[in-house]
């Protein structure tokens, strides 16, 4: 199973095209979405990529993290599990 990767401080303007686009530098990547405000549909400067195996996602995480995409320190690692805490008790 791949490995999906979350993207963080993505400039507002950087699309599905253009994440997949910047990690296929490193592997073949399955699916890339930048996360877009429903109220604004303005991106709102994240997203996920899913590699299509769990060597490149790996490899994408050493390889991307603190990289420049558009100006900006792209930060990359390992998605979370969805509804996972962040420790918080409440």
């Amino acid at each position: 199973m791949a490995k999906r990767l979350y993207v963080g401080n993505l400039p507002y303007s950087t699309r599905d095209e253009d994440l997949a686009d910047a990690f296929a530098q490193v592997g073949e990547v399955a699916e890339a979405i930048v996360m877009i405000d429903r109220e604004t549909g303005r991106s709102r400067g994240f997203g996920f990529v899913e590699m299509a195996d769990d060597a490149d996602a790996d490899a994408a995480v050493e390889q991307m993290d603190g990289t420049m995409l558009d100006g900006r320190a792209i930060r990359v690692s390992i998605a979370r599990p969805r509804g996972e805490s962040r420790g918080r008790d409440w």
